[in-house]
């Protein structure tokens, strides 16, 4: 009888416990095995950088089709947001090869404002970063909105696409209304500023979600569910969908956040068994500047977020100011995190950090090597 009662005991304090434990958390070493992984040390530093001071470079989406390499980006004008197309052969030295989406007079809601990002991409760890289709078409989602000036609201997402290749630059189809709003009826606490900013969106092959498609998205919304105002608060939540068109919000709360400033910019990677997401932080209470992390998940819901160092911090006088807004990928045995990098000019250009030391580029914001 005593057995028996003991063994009760001891399932009651095991059910107990696992009651009490976060569902699906990362382990703690699985999460230092991460980023021992991913971690770049050395700055190899900028490799494309725009024309002028007037002019801004920012968010880097990469992707491979056949032997090349190529990189989606953005270009600040002043007057808004375009997104351009530039090509490589080793990830290092990058062309310029037009734009993707293009300022309009039209009147319609994304005139002034196209930041666009690939969809569907391969999101195997050293994979062959590949763009998938869906009905035929290659597809982007991207933020839009109809005011000229710096991220001006309202802005809401959109999708766009291509049934032509992607690396040939091209002005992409977009379609005539957002997919996702602030003004839409069941907008989030989080989301309810008229921001919604950069989205990534994934293809759920084991419907973990129910849906085939996952947007990852940041926006600005109230600092609590009490309505409180702050413009700092930025965080990324969820959106899904079975035909790339028509887009659901998930869950009611924010998946990656922080108690204030700014989490934002997802971009996922699967390592082995488990999903990364690396994304930026800024304005936070304990570290200054804009700065690279990563959070990892089992299920794509429910994020453990990395409480070590950063991956890609300001260091240098290109990234004095920001270092931030990352994509991360491995290719033969070497780990490139591309970023913004911005000095104390408010000169924006794209750099990479490496996992191995590849010397130093001769890109520069004064005299650039771009053509």
């Amino acid at each position: 009888m005593k057995w028996i009662q003991l063994l009760s005991f001891t399932f009651f304090i095991s059910s107990a416990a696992l009651a009490q434990s976060p569902r699906n958390d990362v382990p703690s070493a699985k999460m230092q095995e991460i980023y021992e992984e991913v971690k770049t040390p050395y700055k190899y530093g900028l490799v494309m950088v725009p024309e002028d001071e007037q002019h801004k470079m920012d968010c880097p989406t990469i992707f491979r089709e056949g032997k090349l390499w190529y990189m989606t980006y953005l270009i600040y004008s002043g007057r808004g947001y375009e997104t351009w197309l530039a090509k490589s052969k080793d990830l290092l030295n990058w062309v310029n090869m037009g734009r993707l989406m293009s300022f309009g007079d039209a009147g319609k809601w994304d005139d002034n404002q196209k930041a666009g990002y690939n969809a569907l991409t391969d999101i195997k760890w050293a994979g062959n970063y590949k763009l998938g289709k869906f009905d035929g078409k290659y597809w982007m989602s991207y933020f839009g909105g109809k005011e000229k000036g710096y991220e001006t609201e309202p802005l809401s997402i959109g999708m766009a696409y291509t049934d032509q290749q992607p690396s040939e630059a091209h002005e992409w189809t977009r379609m005539p209304e957002p997919v996702l709003s602030a003004l839409d009826k069941d907008v989030r606490w989080w989301e309810n500023r008229n921001k919604l900013f950069k989205s990534s969106v994934i293809e759920d092959k084991e419907k973990l979600t129910g849906h085939r498609f996952v947007m990852y998205y940041n926006a600005v919304g109230d600092s609590l569910k009490n309505n409180k105002k702050t413009r700092w608060y930025e965080r990324i939540g969820m959106a899904v969908s079975d035909d790339m068109q028509h887009w659901k919000r998930f869950k009611t709360d924010p998946v990656v956040h922080h108690p204030v400033g700014i989490t934002g910019d997802g971009v996922i990677q699967k390592i082995k068994d488990t999903w990364v997401m690396f994304y930026f932080g800024a304005f936070w209470k304990d570290r200054n500047g804009g700065f690279n992390r990563f959070a990892a998940s089992k299920d794509l819901v429910n994020w453990t977020d990395w409480t070590g160092d950063n991956l890609v911090e300001s260091s240098e006088p290109y990234d004095e100011m920001y270092a931030h807004k990352s994509f991360v990928l491995k290719h033969k045995g070497v780990v490139y995190h591309f970023y913004c990098a911005v000095n104390k000019k408010d000169q924006r250009g794209i750099a990479v950090a490496t996992s191995k030391d590849l010397g130093k580029s001769k890109v520069g914001f004064v005299n650039p090597a771009v053509k």
